[in-house]
């Protein structure tokens, strides 16, 4: 029996993480055995909590509760108690996931004592390194010794720096296995899709009909903590909601509130409060999101995670950035990036809305890159 330990620091990652639990316990149970470490790196109750309890998730065994701080001191912190928990618990291998202050921490802390990393989600660029993610997505890749890519472009990234793609029969740091291995997010999306037409009842409480409303969410730091983009990113929700005279709806991030109340100009505030078409809603669990998502008009996101779920759901998406790790949707015109472009935004949602020709190849693998990755995983230990 093998000991390895998950890392997780925000909300994507637990969901992520859940995908491979589910797997572990399906059919890895005699390999693996997995400990949960819960950086505390975002941590609020209802961004958290519920997800560990409506998505069936086994609780961390740690908590590391970092919080919010600078990067260096909320990465250093999280690495100091990353690896006295890889010791104590004689771990043989640890997975990361995505590109958070968390993933790379973990990867740091395990490279250095020559403890395994499990890369998923590797490849990703968005060849901006004045983003953090950017980063943390390069460094955590050079330290892994298994790198799982969900997509064809992610694989080529990697090659292209430099990474071998032929295979070691015992894969090292020095020498890392590349897999291209699909998206576990499509396996979560195909697994919770059910689930969320029984349970979610987000719709009803809502008054919200399928494909008669536009689904927003906002929390990147580019997008909260710039005055300029985040009134001009609100300036076109409303001047959208006027044309289009559908209902926009906004499950809201924390920071993002608090940056609205500090940040948003008095018309645009105002205007937001007195229009009962926008529907600005507390931050809303898994099966929720999956529902809001099914049945959407369309998506307006800076989120790396809802971009692809509108895609795995057959919805276009306008791409509150400059640039996306996903590039495969935006060139097969499933997706359009905009910034916080006022016009820009509402432009490609209306493009979006009235274009007719989408196709959906499949981009992101066959929904079971999690019994692939615990298979190589098991194959290296």
């Amino acid at each position: 029996m093998k000991k390895i330990i998950t890392i997780i620091g925000a909300r994507p990652q637990i969901i992520k993480a859940s995908a491979i639990s589910r797997a572990i316990n399906n059919s890895f149970s005699n390999l693996l055995e997995e400990i949960i470490v819960h950086t505390g790196q975002h941590y609020d109750e209802n961004m958290s909590e519920i997800f560990f309890s409506e998505m069936d998730i086994p609780l961390p065994k740690y908590n590391l509760k970092a919080g919010s701080s600078s990067h260096a001191t909320q990465t250093s912190e999280i690495m100091k108690g990353i690896e006295e928990i890889i010791i104590s618990e004689k771990a043989d291998g640890i997975l990361i996931y995505g590109d958070t202050n968390s993933t790379l921490a973990g990867a740091l802390a395990a490279a250095k004592i020559h403890v395994p990393v499990f890369h998923v989600e590797a490849g990703l660029r968005s060849f901006n390194k004045s983003m953090p993610e950017e980063i943390n997505r390069i460094l955590s890749d050079h330290s892994s010794t298994l790198l799982f890519c969900p997509t064809e472009t992610a694989l080529r990234n990697l090659k292209h720096e430099g990474f071998s793609l032929h295979h070691s029969e015992k894969a090292t740091i020095d020498s890392p296995n590349v897999y291209l291995c699909g998206d576990i997010m499509l396996d979560n999306s195909l697994y919770f899709s059910q689930i969320s037409d029984s349970k979610s009842t987000i719709l009803e409480s809502s008054q919200l009909e399928e494909n008669n409303f536009i689904l927003v969410t906002i929390h990147r730091n580019a997008n909260t903590d710039d005055k300029n983009n985040l009134n001009s990113i609100f300036s076109a929700l409303l001047q959208i909601q006027q044309e289009t005279k559908l209902k926009i709806v906004l499950p809201l991030h924390p920071r993002t509130k608090k940056m609205m109340d500090e940040y948003l100009e008095e018309n645009i505030f105002n205007e937001l409060a007195q229009n009962k078409n926008i529907q600005i809603i507390p931050p809303a669990g898994f099966l929720d999101i999956i529902s809001l998502e099914k049945n959407a008009a369309l998506l307006i996101t800076d989120s790396g995670g809802l971009q692809k779920e509108a895609f795995f759901f057959k919805k276009p998406c306008v791409i509150l950035r400059p640039q996306t790790e996903w590039i495969e949707i935006v060139e097969n015109g499933n997706a359009i990036l905009a910034n916080a472009d006022k016009q820009k935004i509402i432009e490609s949602t209306l493009l979006l809305l009235n274009k007719v020709d989408f196709t959906y190849p499949e981009l992101f693998g066959d929904g079971k890159a999690s019994e692939f990755i615990l298979t190589k995983i098991c194959e290296n230990l």
